[in-house]
């Protein structure tokens, strides 16, 4: 993954401190999307998946740490780097123990910052990661999970690699007979599209009453993910 395609979260309630977070990031190449709580960002991680979030704990209403060990109860498994004031050897553990995956304490180097940031994307191998999030769904390749909701959801390998393609291609029309050819190629003379009907019938009521509708019918062509 370049650069240019890895986002990078920060949670920093005072505005100089995220400017100066969001500069020192974006200088190096990194997409950034700062926030100066966290009131909005869990309606952001629905539509977008970002690689790392830097997150202070010290946030309006609700405290950094706890914001995190919510995420983790959901199914987010985003690295978090931990920027914050609280510098006791207890908040640093606690830092850790709550889903962290490294902490540093104010005040500090920015350009120490950026190298923890490199460390992580190359310990994480996330610059060929393989996951796809749209609202609530996470579709994981390496480990092949599905979450929804932060449920572990159980697909057959049909269901994983139709659902895999219609997150890859969101809002697209995708024709049954491009789903035949790529998943059911049996070379019959006449595709059997009841095959298809069946597996997207199976894999929507396995998404749930909530998700199931996302895959929608476009009549006279085939599906839509949206």
């Amino acid at each position: 993954m370049q650069k240019e395609n890895i986002e990078i979260v920060v949670i920093e309630d005072e505005a100089d401190l995220l400017e100066l977070l969001e500069y020192h990031i974006s200088k190096e190449g990194y997409q950034v999307s700062g926030f100066l709580s966290t009131e909005s960002v869990e309606q952001f991680l629905e539509e977008e998946n970002p690689s790392i979030m830097i997150v202070d704990r010290n946030l309006p209403n609700v405290e950094g740490s706890s914001f995190v060990k919510k995420l983790r109860k959901k199914g987010y498994d985003i690295p978090v780097i931990f920027l914050s004031a609280k510098d006791s050897d207890e908040d640093i553990e606690e830092g850790f123990e709550v889903g962290g995956d490294d902490y540093i304490t104010k005040p500090f180097n920015p350009k120490e910052l950026i190298l923890r940031i490199k460390a992580l994307l190359k310990r994480s191998g996330l610059e060929s990661k393989e996951k796809y999030t749209y609202k609530n769904i996470i579709l994981d390749c390496t480990s092949r999970n599905v979450f929804i909701d932060g449920k572990d959801i159980s697909l057959t390998n049909l269901e994983f690699e139709l659902l895999l393609y219609f997150m890859k291609n969101i809002s697209k029309v995708v024709e049954r007979d491009t789903l035949y050819e790529l998943f059911w190629n049996d070379k019959q003379d006449e595709p059997n599209y009841n095959a298809i009907n069946v597996a997207i019938a199976r894999l929507k009521k396995k998404m749930g009453s909530k998700y199931e509708n996302y895959i929608k019918s476009v009549w006279g062509s085939g599906y839509k993910f949206e």
